[in-house]
């Protein structure tokens, strides 16, 4: 059971107040909860937090104990728009209440101070469901993701055909322009575009796919694991499975799309058969991936495929004006 510090041993202040060095600790437990749970090695994204937060420059709340930091957050606040990066109480310390009022502190500041009109959130460590922080006078809109996984022993899938119109090929850093329009075109009323606005546009795709292949918060991108499927007639991108390996032998599928007018035809399988063969070869014994519950074609797929849910974690917004779901959900 967590401990129950005394109210008035507790503090919140801004990251940018500690001295260089006072995250260590607590991301060091964190990198191992991120191994022992996930198989998912955590150093480059905690390498990058420490170097932010040692130079002054990373925003966020650390909450301490007697002095001590046992938990934090980090955000980034963009035209409006505020993302928690991470948000995470040691092991001794964790408990919802902390949990959310570090939260709230983070939620807060993004707003009154950083003038944001939306806050988003995917907190795949939290302990609890965090749906307690009101913001513009009311509670956010809180989307169930599954995390699921893959053992070795499911990686042997039997290879399909994809339909005659298209043809498979390793996805390049030339392709990415194709790919975003793509998957704009594929989250166009999609609970996951409600999640996370950067699906609504084929500029906020843009920014998605170069978030994933050049930084370390969805691994290491795998270009042997990716590929794209093209319209031979068009030339153009209808289909798309992207990954990354997250350790040495642990791999995650990024991205999984396919265009409104192939949905069924068995090319997101063939696609996500291609990307787990992939990462087997680089070394991968246990490949995961997350989803909307409320996305019950995809779970469904995955179950299929042998992929089983590990467990839950909270995606969360806070929006000024109502938050669009678009009316229906895949």
């Amino acid at each position: 059971m967590a401990a129950q510090p005394h109210p008035s041993a507790l503090e919140i202040v801004d990251l940018t107040k500690l001295a260089p060095g006072s995250l260590d600790e607590l991301l060091a437990e964190e990198t191992q909860v991120w191994l022992d749970r996930l198989q998912w090695d955590f150093n480059g994204s905690a390498e990058l937090v420490r170097r932010f937060a040692n130079m002054g420059s990373l925003s966020g709340k650390a909450l301490l104990c007697r002095g001590n930091v046992v938990g934090y957050s980090y955000f980034i606040a963009e035209e409006g728009k505020g993302l928690l990066g991470d948000l995470y109480v040691m092991k001794q310390f964790s408990t919802p209440e902390l949990e959310n009022q570090l939260l709230n502190a983070s939620v807060e500041d993004l707003i009154r101070n950083w003038n944001c009109t939306r806050v988003e959130c995917q907190l795949i460590l939290a302990r609890s469901k965090l749906p307690q922080v009101a913001a513009f006078g009311k509670v956010p809109a809180v989307f169930e993701r599954n995390f699921m996984l893959l053992p070795e022993s499911g990686f042997s899938l039997v290879a399909r055909q994809p339909p005659n119109s298209c043809i498979i090929e390793p996805f390049g850093d030339h392709m990415q322009e194709d790919a975003s329009r793509l998957i704009a075109e594929s989250y166009s009323g999609h609970v996951d575009a409600t999640i996370n606005d950067q699906y609504r546009s084929v500029a906020g795709a843009r920014r998605f796919l170069r978030n994933i292949i050049q930084y370390p918060g969805c691994g290491s991108f795998s270009y042997g694991a990716s590929f794209v499927a093209r319209d031979h007639t068009t030339n153009r991108a209808v289909g798309l499975s992207l990954a990354s390996s997250i350790s040495m032998e642990a791999g995650h599928i990024t991205q999984l799309c396919i265009s409104p007018k192939l949905r069924g035809t068995g090319l997101g399988y063939e696609l996500l058969r291609r990307s787990i063969k992939g990462l087997a070869e680089l070394g991968a014994r246990q490949i995961s991936l997350t989803v909307t519950s409320k996305n019950r074609l995809a779970v469904s797929l995955y179950e299929r495929l042998g992929f089983r849910t590990a467990h839950f974690f909270p995606a969360m917004v806070w929006e000024k004006k109502p938050v669009s779901t678009f009316g229906f959900f895949r």
